[in-house]
């Protein structure tokens, strides 16, 4: 079973540990990662979320295991759900969202991905497409994109205009 590690309010490690989808105990936090990843034409690289992950789009993200930094998370992520290597140096952290229960690290990378390089995680991911602020504004509107990932896009607009 994967294990999560435990933070306090401060994101303090606890020493303490939950297995994924167990209740986080009240005044405890773990790390949630997504990432922003576009190439060289403004385009980003999203993902098609199996019907059993809410059968939307989002962009790559997920959790940390026990041990790993949140830098190490979004790679392993990235790895996973996309079977690619990326440059620990080109990821940037952006943006931190303290949640009820969670941190939220929102990264970005900029990086000309060749798709037909990807390796789709099969029970996570039906397909992946670059696509454009505009495409993704669509999706938004016509309630295809995750709830929580359109605010995340947001976050990530505003950190490419500043």
């Amino acid at each position: 079973m994967e294990k999560r590690d435990l933070y306090n309010e401060k994101r303090e490690l606890t020493g303490e540990t939950i297995c994924k989808g167990e209740a986080i105990p009240k005044g405890r936090y773990y790390i949630t990662v997504v990432i922003f990843i576009q190439n060289e034409e403004g385009k980003f690289l999203i993902q098609k979320r199996t019907a059993k992950k809410e059968g939307k789009w989002a962009t790559t993200g997920g959790h940390p295991i026990s041990g790993e930094t949140s830098k190490q998370g979004i790679i392993t992520e990235i790895k996973e759900e996309l079977g690619l290597k990326v440059q620990n140096s080109n990821i940037r952290l952006f943006k931190t969202i303290k949640t009820e229960d969670d941190f939220v690290d929102l990264y970005y990378l900029k990086e000309n991905i060749d798709i037909n390089n990807v390796v789709l995680q099969k029970d996570e991911v039906d397909e992946v497409k670059w696509a454009s602020i505009e495409e993704i504004k669509s999706l938004i509107e016509k309630n295809e994109f995750s709830e929580s990932h359109k605010e995340f896009f947001l976050f990530c607009l505003d950190f490419l205009n500043s």
